[in-house]
């Protein structure tokens, strides 16, 4: 099988599947993609990704974007590592539900909060409010440590990732459940690893 491409740019959101990237042991392979000097948006890029972001991954001809689905992807393309339950493990519901939650129901919250936008009907943004994110993280986080209950999977590494992210921004309170399963998850080894890749790359193409 050939190795996955990765298009990566440190400081984006592609920094999730870095870390995925690394927790299944470097399993692909990485081509940097500059923003500042519009790499981004040229015609070769955008034949894999129309949006012109990161990340991105080609993989035996398959083009796969947004880093959730990234992590997925991955984590069923090297199944034997271990990063997500089996088709027909009942577990897979699970799997599926939190990892999608973060990028459908966590983040536009959090940019909503962040931007000061007010929804006169919360329903209509698809997240409802904010109390009913995090009730539902809150649930989430009950089988503990990961949200698989014993078993790391993908879906840990996506939210994670974005839960690490919305405290830093101050869009979540870093505090019980929350601030343990952060701690957890930013104490692993593959998260440090890419800490330091993100910050060699940054250096390397001055977008720190």
């Amino acid at each position: 099988m050939a190795k996955p491409v990765f298009y990566y740019c440190p400081r984006t959101r592609a920094d999730t599947v870095m870390w995925m990237n690394e927790e299944l042991g470097g399993v692909c392979d990485i081509k940097l993609i500059n923003l500042k000097a519009g790499d981004h948006k040229s015609p070769d890029f955008l034949k894999i990704n129309p949006m012109g972001k990161v990340p991105a991954l080609v993989h035996d001809g398959v083009n796969v974007t947004e880093s959730a689905a990234i992590c997925a992807y991955l984590a069923d393309a090297f199944s034997d590592k271990g990063f997500a339950p089996a088709l027909n493990d009942p577990q897979r519901g699970a799997y599926y539900r939190w990892m999608f939650y973060a990028p459908s129901c966590i983040e536009p919250m959090m940019l909503d909060k962040l931007g000061g936008v007010k929804r006169e009907n919360a329903m209509s943004a698809g997240y409802g409010a904010e109390e009913d994110v995090l009730k539902s993280i809150d649930v989430m986080l009950s089988a503990g440590p990961y949200i698989l209950g014993d078993t790391l999977s993908a879906a840990d590494i996506v939210m994670g990732s974005l839960l690490n992210f919305a405290i830093m921004f101050g869009a979540i309170e870093k505090k019980g459940k929350i601030a343990d399963y952060v701690d957890h998850m930013t104490a692993r080894p593959a998260f440090a690893k890419m800490q330091e890749i993100s910050a060699k790359y940054a250096a390397e193409l001055g977008v720190e």
